[in-house]
């Protein structure tokens, strides 16, 4: 037999062997939870030489792959910091400034406000930088790691917020002249069509994802169909619909915003992928944690809500974030059907007799705003799929 292990005493901790990371914790005789075993220590050496050596120069293929990479910077990027940095014009008020062979970055400074804020009247872009604060204030306490009463914070920001933000930028109140949406643009389109999407389609999902699992035929039936019926059709043709075919269905004088129907659209078709996204979380958790669920009296509501969906939404944090970072990037797609969000502007700017040939710094600044705006929410994911991993295995 093999030799018996000592107990451990409370408060002991175990010297770890040769070429052996510490243990995880130290169990204590009343504790539940069984030791973490120690794992191999990587080697690598220590400090950036053995960080490089481990993650760029592990093996002959990633050194032949960091070798390639390295040589393609190396043949891009000092043309384009010279064309972008070095020889580039920020100064000036018109084109005549731009008289070198770099990039005429006065050309995005001047348009920069019709890039942001559209064509919303000047005297009321206070009313978009305040519904920003607003997006600030409510989205804070949902997002950071600890905030009491969270899930009330976001409801709030779900249901107020919206509310308010629609009431400041769209007006009509005594004190608030009314703004056309056609004058709505810019970077503030892509983010107020980006936010009520998610808003509507991630309920919306979740409720198709419960009723695709239903043990009701019809309620199945439907879900399904609903489901397979947008995900198969492009968002091109989803958008064209709603803004071509839908007027044609309603009675006369009777007209909706080319917005909001943009909007329904958008929540309609992303609300389908959402489900199945949601789906694979459901299908991922135990069926013996609902059975538990059941067996103390929790009603079948309570023990979805309860039970099964914080722990389905869990596993599909990563497919949400995928999910909510691609429906941003579509948002320019409502440029076909007349609504001018970031890229919609930068094309209309391109079209200005006194800045034609400028379409490489235009396209340029838009790619790095999404690129930003898409690494930040990807970042955010990141942090949040740490975190819950971190208060699961704790």
């Amino acid at each position: 037999m093999p030799p018996r292990q000592p107990a451990l005493i409370e408060g002991e901790m175990l010297e770890p062997a040769p070429g052996m990371q510490p243990p995880l914790a130290v169990e204590t005789p009343s504790g539940a939870r069984p030791l973490v075993p120690p794992r191999p220590a990587r080697g690598g050496g220590a400090g950036i030489v053995g960080w490089l050596r481990l993650n760029l120069f592990g093996s002959v293929g990633n050194t032949a792959l960091t070798l390639l990479v390295l040589g393609f910077l190396a043949l891009i990027l000092p043309p384009f910091i010279r064309w972008a940095v070095t020889d580039a014009t920020i100064g000036g008020t018109a084109r005549s400034a731009c008289t070198g062979d770099g990039a005429c970055w006065t050309f995005i400074r001047m348009r920069l406000p019709t890039f942001f804020y559209g064509h919303y009247p000047f005297s009321e872009w206070w009313r978009v930088d305040l519904a920003a604060v607003l997006l600030g204030v409510f989205s804070a306490p949902v997002m950071r790691d600890r905030t009491r009463h969270r899930g009330l914070w976001l409801v709030l920001l779900l249901t107020l917020f919206p509310l308010l933000a629609g009431i400041l930028l769209a007006g009509g109140l005594p004190g608030l002249p009314p703004v056309d949406t056609n004058l709505w643009g810019g970077l503030m389109l892509d983010i107020i069509i980006a936010f009520v999407t998610v808003a509507g389609s991630l309920p919306l999902g979740i409720l198709l994802a419960l009723g695709r699992r239903s043990q009701l035929p019809i309620v199945r039936l439907l879900a399904v169909g609903f489901i397979e019926l947008w995900r198969g059709v492009p968002l091109l043709t989803v958008l064209f619909m709603s803004a071509v075919l839908v007027p044609l269905f309603l009675p006369n004088g009777v007209s909706v915003d080319r917005l909001i129907r943009a909007l329904i659209a958008l929540v309609l078709f992303n609300a389908a992928y959402m489900a199945e996204t949601v789906r694979g979380g459901l299908q991922g958790v135990a069926a013996g944690q609902e059975e538990a669920a059941y067996s103390v009296g929790l009603r079948w509501w309570q023990v979805q809500l309860f039970v099964v969906l914080p722990q389905a939404l869990r596993y599909v944090v990563p497919g949400l974030v995928n999910n909510i970072v691609d429906l941003f990037k579509d948002t320019t797609l409502v440029t076909i059907v007349g609504l001018f969000d970031l890229l919609g502007a930068v094309s209309q700017a391109l079209k200005d007799p006194a800045w034609l040939g400028f379409a490489k710094e235009g396209y340029v600044f838009s790619m790095l705003v999404f690129f930003v705006c898409c690494f930040a929410m990807s970042s955010y994911g990141r942090r949040f799929e740490k975190r819950l991993r971190r208060h699961h295995s704790g």
